[in-house]
């Protein structure tokens, strides 16, 4: 053997590891003893995916009770004050566009209410959907909310976006891989098949059902591909928080509401919630011709979102922080966190568990004979 051959096999070892994440690891147990209820957390790449947002503009805090903004063409943004819809458009430019002067950005400088540069016409269903986002789904976004900036960042593309791609696969024996078994980031790298964002992420999407209710074969109607498709969402998933799987569901019973963590509800609602953003606010604009050929992929669709567009590797979008109370006027007035329907009460209810079946969770580094602790019981 030469010594090129020598160091080719000594170096393959090191080629392997480099698949696996190194770097210092966080583990918490977030469930009963024995079920892998654990949540690993990967400390140096949270610190990576962290970002903090752009110092916000003063705003005063008798800014609401100005004179109302007046202008021609104002279709969203009529119930701020002057204050207000000068503060957001400096916020929306910097958010965006990248720099708070960059008016030209959306606007004719001429005649800034002309309709006739298309950003602007995405800016005020974007706007619509935000407010939206901030009430209708708050069943999702909570208190903490969501600004331009949460997928944005500066930046006027998010960076993270998706849209229906081209088969690459050749249609003969060796060459067809039928959207699958190729490396993607998507799904974490899995052998998983590769183009599902459409399938449940698209305005016509399909619900993620595949866990069995029994046992025993030949009692549910779906099949593998059915079960890879469902996987490789969940890849993303939990990819785009930066979660295990058990972060939502108890190793136990994937499919059971019982035993999962109220985090299940919450995903719940964010998937749908994306659902809503692509078909009700993106494909709609492009269904009207307002997004050049440069904003549409290879098949004629728009750019879309999943769920690594806000998150980006958080369980928390910017690691929790909220940027309503800087903004506070895209929050509409008189919010209060909107019921859940009677049709969806049935997905939480079942997390609502008695005293008697909360898991039992032992403290950090107690001694092995200490009895564990009862967590309070999912409200």
């Amino acid at each position: 053997m030469t010594r090129g051959q020598s160091l080719l096999f000594a170096t393959l070892p090191l080629v392997a590891l480099s698949g696996c994440e190194l770097g210092a690891k966080a583990a918490q147990q977030t469930g009963y003893r024995g079920t892998g209820m654990d949540q690993i957390t990967d400390v140096s790449s949270v610190q990576k995916a962290a970002y903090i947002p752009p110092a916000p503009y003063p705003l005063s805090p008798e800014a609401a009770n100005g004179p109302k903004v007046q202008g021609q063409n104002i279709q969203v943004l009529g119930n701020l004050s002057e204050e207000q819809f000068g503060h957001l458009m400096s916020s929306i430019s910097q958010w965006v566009a990248g720099d708070a002067a960059n008016c030209q950005y959306c606007h004719n400088p001429a005649n800034m209410a002309d309709d006739s540069i298309y950003t602007k016409r995405v800016a005020r269903q974007m706007l619509k959907m935000t407010l939206s986002l901030n009430s209708q789904w708050s069943n999702h976004t909570g208190q903490t909310g969501v600004t331009c900036y949460t997928c944005h960042r500066g930046q006027p593309v998010p960076k993270y976006v998706w849209t229906p791609e081209k088969p690459t696969d050749r249609y003969t024996i060796r060459g067809q891989k039928r959207g699958q078994n190729t490396p993607d980031a998507n799904v974490g790298y899995a052998s998983l098949p590769n183009n599902v964002f459409e399938q449940y992420l698209g305005g016509n999407a399909e619900s993620v059902r595949v866990q069995a209710s029994s046992a025993y074969p030949g009692m549910e109607k779906s099949g593998t591909r059915n079960a890879e498709d469902s996987y490789a969402i969940m890849m993303h998933v939990s990819k785009a928080l930066g979660v295990n799987c058990t972060f939502c569901h108890n190793s136990q019973s994937f499919r059971s509401w019982s035993l999962s963590r109220a985090q299940r509800a919450t995903a719940w609602y964010g998937i749908r919630m994306v659902r809503d953003v692509n078909g009700n606010n993106i494909l709609p604009l492009a269904r009207a011709g307002v997004f050049p050929p440069n904003r549409l992929g290879p098949t004629g669709q728009p750019l879309q979102v999943n769920c690594l567009t806000c998150h980006q590797g958080l369980n928390k979008p910017l690691g929790g922080k909220s940027m309503i109370p800087d903004h506070p006027y895209l929050r509409p007035a008189g919010y209060v966190p909107n019921p859940r329907p009677a049709a969806e009460q049935g997905v939480v209810a079942a997390l609502r568990q008695p005293q008697a079946m909360a898991p039992r969770i032992s403290p950090p580094n107690a001694p092995k004979d200490q009895p564990a602790q009862t967590a309070a019981p999912v409200r």
